[in-house]
């Protein structure tokens, strides 16, 4: 899968305070990445560089083959751009805001606007002034407004920022929606759960890259991958003949589930659960235990630029 969006120690000061160093990150075409940091990080700060509307203090990015520092205007022709706040015209209608600025395109404006007017289910709303509408349905205008030129990258700075529990939803479920299209995302969000139920890779980041990999490849690197079997009942005889293995590292309890780290995962399971059958342990189910993306993130903060690495 080509790259389509590639930064180069991309680096961006305030006066003495440093607010995204050295950012080295590459982006494939048809994913979503997400740019996962706590407030403060320099996430919106790296999406104005990338999407030109500011420019690095050092290094340089490329978006589908153009300089966001160098070629600005070409850029914003196939990039689409949603800010964490974004503004409208509030006493203009939902259509009037989106054809006056689909007409800085080279697009049919009136088919373009009505499309994604349609599309992001604010067609019966079209004639209504702004200002009445929801903080749900102006985000969902706003995504109407980065999409009416059908741009090839989007970017999108927490998107779900302050939405209620159902707008929110309905807003990831445009982003789907959109990656399905072959849209190539690139999402900031502090939101741990957001991230997970999106994105194909995280890239951790706090002014620094800490880290970039699939949320697979995440947990395999900070936890040993463990087995849960769920027994009927768990005695000292189960406990102790698993403990006997040699291929087991650690045994936990919890209630009637043993907490089981194996050399091999893969290879050792099924010896593991012959040895319990054997023991006379009936067992109820068999799981690999999940670590969440807020116990890899936490990790890799608290970690910090420790452990930086990019998965490919």
């Amino acid at each position: 899968m080509s790259v389509i969006i590639e930064s180069f120690d991309l680096t961006r000061k305030f006066g003495n305070l440093t607010a995204v160093e050295d950012l080295n990150v590459r982006v494939k075409k048809g994913e979503i990445l997400g740019f996962l940091g706590p407030n403060g990080a320099g996430k919106t700060t790296s999406i104005r560089m990338l999407a030109g509307t500011i420019a690095p203090t050092k290094g340089y990015a490329v978006v589908a083959g153009i300089r966001p520092d160098k070629e600005v205007e070409k850029l914003h022709e196939i990039i689409g751009l949603l800010t964490e706040t974004p503004g409208f015209y509030e006493r203009l209608t939902a259509k009037e805001n989106l054809l006056y600025f689909a007409r800085f395109y080279r697009i049919n404006s009136d088919l373009q606007v009505d499309k994604y007017l349609k599309k992001m289910d604010l067609w019966e709303r079209r004639n209504h002034k702004v200002g009445t509408f929801s903080k749900g349905m102006k985000q969902r205008l706003a995504l109407a407004r980065a999409l009416v030129h059908e741009p090839e990258v989007l970017f999108l700075d927490e998107p779900t920022a302050g939405l209620d529990p159902k707008s929110a939803r309905e807003v990831r479920q445009l982003i789907l929606k959109l990656r399905e299209e072959g849209r190539t995302i690139f999402l900031s969000t502090h939101n741990l759960e957001e991230a997970e139920l999106l994105c194909d890779r995280i890239a951790v980041f706090r002014t620094k890259l800490v880290v970039l990999d699939t949320p697979y490849n995440l947990r395999n690197s900070l936890f040993q991958r463990q087995v849960i079997v769920e027994l009927e009942a768990v005695d000292d005889n189960i406990v102790n003949r698993v403990k006997g293995l040699d291929f087991v590292l650690n045994v936990g309890k919890d209630g009637r589930q043993l907490i089981i780290e194996l050399k091999d995962f893969d290879d050792n399971r099924p010896a593991l659960i012959k040895c319990i059958v054997e023991s006379n342990g009936r067992i109820q189910s068999v799981f690999e235990k999940k670590h969440s993306l807020e116990e890899i993130y936490l990790t890799l903060i608290k970690e910090g630029g420790g452990m930086e690495h990019e998965g490919r």
